[in-house]
C-alpha cells in the first residue's frame, strides 16, 4: 500500500512540475512578445557589403 501511495505522489508532483513549467514558459513568451525591440542600427558608411570572415581573407573564393 505504501508503494502505491509513493508512486501516486511521484506522479502527482511530476504533473504539478510540468504545469508550473508550462505556466512559466507561457508568461515568458508573452513578456518577450510584448517587448518592443529597437530598429537595427544603420550600416556605417564605407563598410563593404560582405563583412563576414571570408571577405577578409585573400583566396577565400577557392
Amino acid at each position: 500500500m505504501e508503494t502505491v501511495v509513493l508512486i501516486a505522489v511521484i506522479v502527482l508532483m511530476t504533473g504539478v512540475a510540468m504545469r508550473w513549467i508550462h505556466v512559466l514558459n507561457a508568461r515568458d513568451e508573452a513578456r518577450i512578445e510584448a517587448y518592443r525591440f529597437s530598429d537595427p542600427l544603420p550600416r556605417p558608411p564605407g563598410l563593404p557589403d560582405d563583412t563576414g570572415r571570408r571577405a577578409h581573407h585573400r583566396g577565400a573564393g577557392r
